[in-house]
Order: structure tokens, then sequence, then C-alpha cells
């Protein structure tokens, strides 16, 4: 599928894979449309990091997914949305559960009825590897049982059923891609790699974390944004849902002594109680099995664990305005 002058809806577009899905969709000729959360500031979030000829092809607009109006009018004209607007710091989850259920599962009912409503061709859901919870097997395939072990993760299950239910229901070509931990530049403090090159950056010599036994599988964002515009060309992967990851794992604690040894070799990794998220919420393993992603989309990962963290260390250093190293984010 070209891409060249289609139509496209992006929501949660000022986000940190959204503003890269944004771009990358803007680079191979779409028209985008960039649904970003409403605020009186007229704040674009990483949108304001796109180039200039990547900006003449976008279309800012500006609502929330929890407005079923904002959203239909949204929708209207595209030729594919991608859903990626939603609620996902998992310790605020615990704080704000029922925020949760509006925005991940009621905002997607709402885009949902919009394509529905609109007749749109495709739309791809986002999902996320915690649904599965701590790995009974692995590689975690998409077989795996899901597990909601914090209101983040079940409330991104009640999601993706609504959108299978959709396919099976009324026919509503969706598609749900699962990305597993993603990371690379634009990222908030939210996300452990953040977490720790900001506070090597800023001269500290401790690293404060939370636990550092869980495994975690990463993937560079533009591999992950590239793997969305994949699943949306794919026939087969309507109705269903596709791991998109690198296949292998890193513990926190390894992962913090590779920027360590990146950064500054001086400092050194602390565990620390206030980020330790509850024994039974912790998901302790995510290795993703990406052998669909792989024969159905012929999406694999391109850039390695190195270089994106390399270029993840890169823009932090020149960003780290947009950073509060000294406070714990969730």
């Amino acid at each position: 599928m070209s891409w060249s002058e289609k139509h496209v809806l992006v929501t949660g577009a000022g986000g940190f894979i959204g503003s890269h899905l944004v771009g990358l969709l803007a680079d191979e000729g779409a028209r985008v449309r960039a649904f970003v959360h409403y605020n009186s500031r007229n704040d674009w979030g990483n949108l304001e990091f796109l180039s200039d000829a990547q900006m003449e092809r976008v279309e800012v607009v500006m609502g929330n997914v929890e407005d079923a109006g904002s959203v239909d009018a949204a929708v209207a004209g595209t030729d594919c949305v991608f859903h990626l607007a939603a609620l996902i710091g998992i310790p605020y989850s615990y704080v704000a559960p029922r925020s949760y259920v509006a925005t991940n599962i009621s905002g997607t009912v709402n885009v949902l009825e919009a394509v529905k409503r609109r007749d749109v061709p495709r739309m791809v859901h986002t999902s996320t590897s915690e649904a599965y919870g701590t790995a009974l097997y692995v590689p975690i395939d998409e077989k795996h049982p899901l597990q909601g072990q914090s209101p983040y993760s079940a409330s991104k299950i009640g999601a993706d059923k609504l959108a299978e239910s959709y396919y099976r229901s009324f026919g509503t070509p969706v598609a749900t891609i699962r990305p597993f931990n993603t990371f690379g530049p634009r990222q908030s403090a939210r996300a452990v790699i953040p977490t720790v090159i900001s506070q090597l950056l800023s001269g500290s010599d401790v690293v404060r974390l939370g636990s550092l036994t869980p495994e975690r599988d990463l993937t560079y964002v533009e591999d992950t944004a590239r793997g969305f515009m994949a699943v949306a060309t794919c026939d087969e992967a309507l109705g269903d849902v596709t791991n998109v990851g690198r296949g292998s794992a890193v513990t926190i604690g390894e992962l913090a002594e590779m920027l360590v040894g990146m950064v500054n070799p001086d400092a050194r990794v602390e565990s620390v109680e206030e980020r330790v998220r509850p024994g039974k919420s912790e998901v302790m393993q995510l290795v993703c099995g990406n052998a669909k992603a792989k024969e159905t989309l012929g999406w694999e990962p391109t850039v390695s664990l190195e270089e994106g963290l390399r270029r993840t260390v890169e823009f932090i250093h020149e960003h780290l305005d947009l950073y509060r190293p000294e406070e714990y984010t969730v």
C-alpha cells in the first residue's frame, strides 16, 4: 500500500510513539490529521519536534477521545485511523483508575463507533504488552493469557476486547497491535530509560529506580512506528492481535548498568522503595514472541538496543531542560 496522499488520523499524535508515527507517515506522503489532547496552551506536545517539511503534511486538531463528537469530526474523511490516545502511566493508574476507564475504554469506544459510522477502511488499535502480565511462558506469543496486574493493564485489556468485539459484531476493519516496551527520543521520564539517563546527565552519582530484576523487551521507537504502518496494510491482521517487539530481554538492573557505562561509569544504581510497584502488580518478565509479525507483516527491528540507547542519550543531553531528574515521575 502506498501512503501517498492517503488521509490518515492519528489519535495521541502529540505523544511519544504517536509523534514518531506522524513523522513517518508524513515522510511517506500521507496527509495526516494529528489529534492532540486539548489544552489551553495550544501545546502540540512532541509534534513540536517534527520538521517544517513534515508539518506541511500535518493538520493538528485538538480534542479529547472521551468526547464522542470531537472524535467523530476528526475521523470523518479518513482512509485509516491509528488509535494511540491513552493514559499510560502505571503508577498513576493506582491513584486514578477511573480516569483510565474513561480514556482507555470509553475513548476507544468513541473511536470504534466513529470508524464504524464513517465507514473508514482501516483502523489500528494500540494495545500493550502489559496486558499479558508476568510471563507464564516465554517468548510471549499472541495466545498467552491476558492478566490485569494494574488498573492500566486492565483498562487496555478492556479496550482490546472492545476492538475485537467490533470486528466480530459489526465487521469493523480494526487490527490490534501489541507493542512491547518502546524507547527512544522524546519519551518522558515516566519510562525507565529517560529516568536513568536524565539522572546521570544531571550529574548524580546515584541512579534511583524501583525493582531492578524485572525483564523488559525493548524496541526502538522508529521500529515500533513502522510496525504500526505494517499492521495497517496487512489484511491478515484484521480482527487479530499482532505483537511487535525485539524478541529478547534485559533486566532493569542490566539496562541501568549499560547506561551508566555510556554516561557516567562512576555512578551506582540503587533500588528505592518509593518507586517499587506493589508485589502482585509488578510484571516480572516480558519477552516478545514476534513470529507472527515477521511472517505476516514482514516486520522485524532494525535498530540495535545499543544504537537506540546512544540516540536516546544524545536527545536527552540536548533537551535535559524537559526533564526533572530529581523528581519521581508517575
